[in-house]
């Protein structure tokens, strides 16, 4: 299988940025306007009306991997299912194939037309209101800045909007997903080497990026990273650094490798964190969490300089927080036994995800939520 930077040279990129309004029949009733309505994104750690997966592997992405890749996904559906209704969306040929990997209890499925499996990046960002009101925020999936195919899963924010019953809301930025992390209380960290760049958003400042993330997700404050441009096809999302564990609490990633582009990355973040206050002025209480150093060889990882073997890139439910294991196993223990730490009240449910792992993707990566 390609590295994921060679995705970018060998994918042929499809239009589909910016699906119209009325391609799903929505009422414009349910539309909103971008300047109007109070909204915010609550914390991934308050309660879950479900779950979102995509059964979306194709072998023109994943080539021999694309078995492995989706009894990965599998893994994760399971696990997820059995402490919170989880919904997939597949194509209609693989219906009776993902229910046969992914099982059916607590799962609905619904079909659609997918390119891949990265439903953090392509899923609605839901909001909510003053008045309990469900939003669902589209920030344009383009394909990380027209790297990869992307006009089917460029509609799925669109989608899962209207099945949710939410209004739908559509920001003129360009992003995805897994760029955007929230303490559910007015403060948000970001990394400008996804959200201030000219393959997503050209000719925005980043005073305007932030304008309009801080309208669209009830924010008062960002933390912003500098992240690093080109070394993976998001350009390095928030999901892989930093995550608020609870307000004013945040875990950091810590690239312990010299040897890895990161480390020096993650050093700066690090640096960054310590020093920062979230939107009410309280420093942050930082935990660090890092890689493996000896991840379990295998036909994933192997000349592969893209295999995401981190621990940050976990999801958290109702109930339990969905996390990797690398076969390593001191580094496993240690980020279980911090995730524990920090989400006593959850069980640690660790996955073998080297698949997915092999396409610079985690766990978070291929699910999204729907808050209570």
């Amino acid at each position: 299988m390609p590295t994921r930077r060679e995705f970018i040279k060998q994918v042929s990129v499809a239009a589909g940025v910016g699906a119209a309004v009325m391609g799903l029949g929505l009422s414009p009733a349910r539309v909103l306007a971008a300047s109007e309505g109070r909204w915010f994104m609550p914390d991934e750690g308050d309660k879950h009306e479900r779950a979102y997966m995509a059964f979306g592997a194709q072998d023109a992405i994943w080539e021999d991997f694309t078995e492995d890749v989706q009894e990965a996904l599998g893994r994760i559906a399971r696990a997820i299912s059995r402490y919170e209704p989880l919904t997939i969306y597949c194509r209609s040929g693989e219906r009776s194939l993902a229910e046969e990997i992914c099982g059916t209890s607590n799962i609905t499925y619904q079909i659609a037309n997918l390119d891949d499996i990265w439903m953090r990046d392509i899923s609605a960002n839901f909001v909510i209101d003053d008045k309990s009101g469900l939003g669902a925020v589209d920030f344009n999936f383009s394909g990380w800045g027209n790297k990869q195919q992307h006009s089917k899963d460029a509609k799925i924010a669109q989608r899962v909007a209207q099945d949710a019953q939410a209004t739908y809301i559509r920001s003129e930025l360009v992003g995805e997903g897994g760029g955007i992390e929230v303490d559910g209380h007015g403060t948000g960290i970001m990394t400008e080497s996804c959200w201030v760049n000219a393959n997503r958003n050209p000719g925005w400042s980043k005073a305007d990026v932030e304008a309009e993330l801080k309208a669209r997700l009830g924010l008062r404050k960002i933390i912003w990273l500098p992240g690093i441009k080109g070394k993976d096809i998001t350009d390095a999302h928030v999901d892989f650094y930093a995550r608020f564990v609870k307000p004013g609490v945040v875990i950091a990633n810590l690239d312990t490798d010299p040897q890895s582009y990161d480390h020096k990355v993650t050093l700066a973040h690090l640096e960054i964190l310590k020093k920062a206050t979230d939107a009410d002025g309280r420093p942050l209480q930082i935990h660090t969490v890092s890689p493996p150093l000896k991840p379990r060889k295998t036909k994933f990882n192997k000349n592969n300089d893209d295999f995401a073997a981190g621990y940050i890139n976990y999801f958290v439910i109702n109930g339990a927080v969905i996390a990797s294991e690398f076969g390593d196993k001191d580094a496993d223990k240690k980020a279980f036994d911090l995730l524990k730490q920090l989400y006593p009240n959850r069980d640690v449910v660790q996955i073998n995800i080297d698949a997915i792992a092999a396409g610079g993707g985690g766990i978070h990566c291929v699910t999204s939520h729907q808050p209570a």
